[in-house]
């Protein structure tokens, strides 16, 4: 099977959303970091994306704060398990490198989390940006630290029963 692509809008930007056979394999911003060259995403289809386009659109309204989509997660073991745990932080809460690190089973790697979250390909819908420094502080994040504090900042607006739309 060959990948996919389309670009929409979004209110972080253009969102490049990837996909092969049915399933989301990235979601790329502008600028990010570790982000693969273009020529990898495959042709253009913009009909091959609705249910994504729908979910990212409910969730930038702020009425969506689960995704529900069949993703194919591409990477090392160790990756994949640290992908997957943060697909478990709630909508609006933020967890540590050392404390995600501690949930996967692997309290002394917080540095091999730290790189495993940087190369998630699936911004926002694995959500990388709820991962922060021990101290609170947003340390780095691949589509750069103002989008992960307007992201942060928009779910705790919404999971506190302010229904807002994102908006930078």
């Amino acid at each position: 099977m060959h990948p996919v692509k389309t670009v929409i809008d979004s209110p972080v930007g253009p969102l490049t959303l990837v996909g092969v056979g049915g399933a989301l394999t990235g979601v790329y911003m502008e600028r990010q970091r570790h982000r693969p060259p273009e020529e990898s995403f495959g042709e253009r289809d913009d009909t091959a994306f609705g249910p994504v386009v729908e979910q990212l659109g409910e969730y930038f309204a702020g009425r969506l704060t689960d995704f529900d989509l069949p993703l194919e997660l591409v990477g090392t073991p160790f990756q994949r398990v640290v992908w997957a745990a943060l697909c478990e932080i709630p909508y609006g809460e933020t967890v540590s490198y050392g404390e995600l690190a501690e949930l996967i089973g692997r309290p002394t790697a917080s540095r091999a989390v730290g790189l495993a979250n940087g190369k998630n390909p699936i911004s926002i819908i694995v959500p990388c940006h709820r991962v922060v420094g021990s101290n609170g502080d947003l340390t780095g994040y691949g589509g750069g630290v103002e989008r992960k504090r307007g992201l942060l900042d928009f779910e705790r607006r919404n999971a506190s029963g302010v229904q807002t739309a994102l908006e930078f």
